[in-house]
């Protein structure tokens, strides 16, 4: 380069934002052709689409991760900006920045097994959380816990006082602004006003392959019938016990030569990869409350 000569700086790309928009809303012709063309005039790059048009009950569902330029901003005007079209066809949607870390509190009991995986899955970033606290009934696990850097609580639990720690969890959640709650081998009923108070950011293990075994001992009453597979559900909380909207389930299979204790041992495996699944997608915005069922894209 000669001496009368300057270099001209390299132009900065443009700052690239992106959105995951989710809708649902009665099935009509003309949905995904205003949905694409308001993210064509805005700017925004289709990355993923996922759909399903249930013709049963004539509804549609749909999730869309997509990119534009811009600042983190963005993402506001645009949710500004959808609104008409939202209302146009009666959605109910949302649209939030892609790949944003939820807020979620666990609860545990003795067993720790979905603990640990829950805290190393977030850990190591393969799950899009923060997880702001532990609360347990028991105090075995604050030293794993606090291990992790995370603040940990122990809220006994008995029939006298039940109410109390119920509204000292309900605290807690507030405290943390806390996006959802998920029930990792916790084993207390929750009551009805609180399960009303979580309605669709609750999630819960069950440890068997919904709707059998349900109650105590779930593997040995799998070890009594003889099954010839065993597995976990995770669901999310409603009134009524076990029986709230199927999210995820993992199944293994075993045969005669399983006792109990290997069936169990089966079980914690599928009761980890549930759970870790079920939490992901309603992170990620790939779950839908469709009644007492789901719509999962993915």
């Amino acid at each position: 380069m000669t001496a009368h000569q300057t270099e001209v700086p390299a132009e900065h790309p443009e700052m690239t934002v992106a959105h995951v928009l989710t809708l649902d809303c009665p099935e009509v012709p003309g949905i995904v052709h205003a949905v694409s063309g308001f993210l064509l005039e805005h700017g925004c790059d289709i990355v993923e689409s996922k759909q399903f048009d249930s013709q049963l009950d004539r509804r549609f569902f749909m999730r869309i991760h997509c990119e534009s330029a811009g600042e983190e901003t963005k993402t506001e005007s645009l949710r500004e900006a959808f609104a008409p079209i939202a209302e146009k066809f009666d959605m109910r949607w949302q649209l939030h920045p892609h790949g944003a870390k939820r807020r979620i509190l666990i609860m545990v009991s003795k067993f720790e097994h979905c603990l640990n995986d829950l805290l190393f899955r977030a850990r190591i970033g393969e799950l899009p959380v923060e997880i702001v606290g532990v609360v347990s009934n028991h105090p075995d696990h604050r030293g794993i816990v606090e291990w992790h850097r995370i603040p940990f609580f122990h809220v006994p639990v008995t029939a006298d006082t039940k109410a109390a720690a119920e509204e000292e969890l309900l605290g807690l959640i507030d405290r943390f602004d806390v996006e959802l709650v998920v029930l990792a081998r916790y084993m207390q009923v929750l009551s009805d006003n609180l399960t009303r108070r979580l309605d669709g950011r609750a999630i819960n293990i069950h440890h068997s392959f919904l709707p059998s075994f349900k109650g105590a001992k779930p593997y040995h009453q799998a070890y009594a019938r003889g099954v010839k597979t065993v597995g976990a559900t995770a669901h999310y909380v409603n009134a009524e016990l076990d029986e709230g909207p199927i999210i995820a389930q993992q199944v293994v299979e075993v045969d005669h030569t399983y006792g109990p204790d290997d069936l169990v041992a089966a079980g914690r495996d599928t009761e980890c990869k549930a759970l870790s699944n079920a939490v992901r997608w309603h992170c990620e915005d790939r779950v839908f409350l469709h009644g007492n069922r789901t719509v999962v894209l993915r």
